[in-house]
């Protein structure tokens, strides 16, 4: 596949904007800086952040076994996705296709850059129809999203599917796997030199338990990244975020022994769920969280609301009429949601 063929035209020709720490890159050895206008008295944060994040790429780079240049860092997923809209998608000429029920932001970027959204429902056991996605699609059609595990769901999507779709798409596939560290199933990095129009988005706001940082991570062909670094803002990531994420992780057992208990609370849960008599299913989950289908979704949202516990109500979303998702909290949390729901 041509990954320049689906590229914008202005995107190709456009020129980036070259900060002062792009030009000098050696900000961190004893130099005086006066190159970039900042304020001289040190405080820690007076200086621009490494617009590259080097450091953090370095050791991502080491954890995931993808080199360097197939990086980027995001202010949060969104930002990443938001990206790639803008380097591969014309306003008002092409169109994306998402897989409802998903992750709603799909739809709100679609909206923002002026593309079109092309819906296709999953199956009732939550996968993509290829079929039905290879015959919506046409020659302006640049994107696929595939949230998986997917986002109300919980379900990890079909190895044979997916692949079928990496094959048979003539556009990007980003797969989005804010939940893979909570799953069985392998992620699709390994598979980013095998398959040229694959991205995958990550983040570290759910295993990594960094929400408040907004730090979003993009993994893909070091040709699209390098199309992505052409248009994203030059300093995205500011220095806190980077500090606190490297923190995080190089702390690697601390992150796998937390990952660790929230799927030991989410069996527990889950087995847990099993004797209140209103939940009719408990789908199954790959992720930090369970989607139920109960007799009253609103009913039974309003009920936990009264009792001071906040869930989420899905049964607006296309296939999941009736449905709530409840996130794996701490075994104290968990207990209290299960003493609400049999209370109710």
């Amino acid at each position: 596949m041509n990954i320049t063929k689906l590229v914008r035209e202005n995107i190709k020709s456009l020129k980036p904007y070259s900060s002062a720490r792009d030009e000098f890159k050696e900000f961190t050895s004893e130099m005086v800086f006066l190159d970039a206008n900042e304020n001289p008295f040190d405080n820690g944060v007076n200086r621009y952040p490494d617009p590259q994040q080097i450091t953090v790429k370095d050791t991502l780079s080491k954890l995931k076994g993808v080199s360097v240049p197939q990086i980027l860092l995001g202010n949060g997923s969104d930002e990443v996705l938001d990206l790639i809209f803008r380097a591969f998608c014309e306003p008002k000429q092409d169109n994306i296709i998402t897989l409802p029920p998903t992750y709603g932001m799909y739809k709100v970027l679609a909206n923002i850059n002026n593309i079109e959204e092309r819906e296709v429902l999953l199956t009732e056991n939550f996968e993509p129809s290829v079929e039905q996605i290879l015959k919506v699609a046409d020659t302006r059609s640049k994107i696929l999203f595939l949230c998986s595990p997917n986002n109300p769901t919980g379900n990890s999507f079909s190895t044979n599917t997916v692949e079928e779709l990496l094959t048979k798409f003539k556009g990007l596939v980003v797969i989005d796997e804010a939940y893979i560290d909570f799953s069985v199933e392998k992620s699709w990095l390994s598979k980013l030199d095998e398959f040229p129009n694959l991205i995958v988005a990550q983040t570290l706001s759910k295993a990594y338990g960094m929400a408040g940082i907004r730090l979003g991570i993009c993994y893909a062909s070091s040709e699209i990244i390098a199309i992505l670094n052409k248009i994203k803002p030059p300093y995205n990531i500011n220095e806190l975020t980077q500090k606190k994420a490297l923190k995080k992780l190089l702390n690697k057992n601390k992150v796998q022994h937390e990952i660790q208990k929230i799927i030991e609370q989410r069996t527990k849960l889950i087995e847990k769920l099993g004797s209140i008599s209103f939940i009719e299913k408990i789908y199954p989950t790959d992720a930090n969280f369970v989607l139920i289908k109960v007799d009253n979704a609103i009913k039974r949202y309003s009920q936990l609301i009264d009792k001071g516990i906040v869930i989420r109500n899905r049964t607006t979303q296309p296939l999941c009429e009736n449905t709530l998702r409840l996130t794996v909290g701490t075994k104290s949390e968990n207990k209290k949601l299960i003493e609400a729901l049999k209370d109710i």
